[in-house]
């Protein structure tokens, strides 16, 4: 977590999804409820920016173009174990979501979710890694 520029706790999420509008609104709304949100339109390039930068929680999409969110995941937890993965599945995904958890992942949410369900889930994500 860090601090913006009026001093409020800001959480640093990574979001990782190819359907892009969908991406940017996502991060526009977030970043008015003191969430920072980097995006990222793949697996590829959501692996690329985790090695350069810290967040505190990831919200990945469970099917991309490139890589399947599950394999994402695994080499996430293999950079970052500690890291909260939230992903986020289309309707019919949720089996393949509860296996994610399997994996590591913190829990999902269905698409399309109420942004302030998935502020909740981010914020309680980012509760769980600073309590331990």
């Amino acid at each position: 977590m860090t601090r913006n520029s009026k001093g409020k706790n800001v959480i640093n999420v990574l979001l990782v999804d190819d359907e892009k509008g969908y991406v940017n609104v996502l991060a526009n709304r977030m970043s008015k409820r003191s969430i920072n949100a980097t995006k990222a339109f793949s697996g590829t390039e959501a692996i690329q920016i985790l090695r350069k930068n810290d967040f505190d929680v990831v919200v990945l999409d469970l099917k991309m173009e490139d890589m399947d969110g599950i394999e994402v995941l695994k080499i996430m937890k293999k950079m970052a174990p500690e890291l909260p993965v939230i992903f986020l599945t289309g309707h019919g995904s949720q089996e393949a979501a509860r296996e994610g958890i399997s994996f590591g992942a913190f829990d999902y949410l269905t698409k399309p979710c109420e942004l302030s369900e998935l502020i909740e889930k981010i914020k309680e994500a980012y509760q769980c890694q600073v309590t331990g």
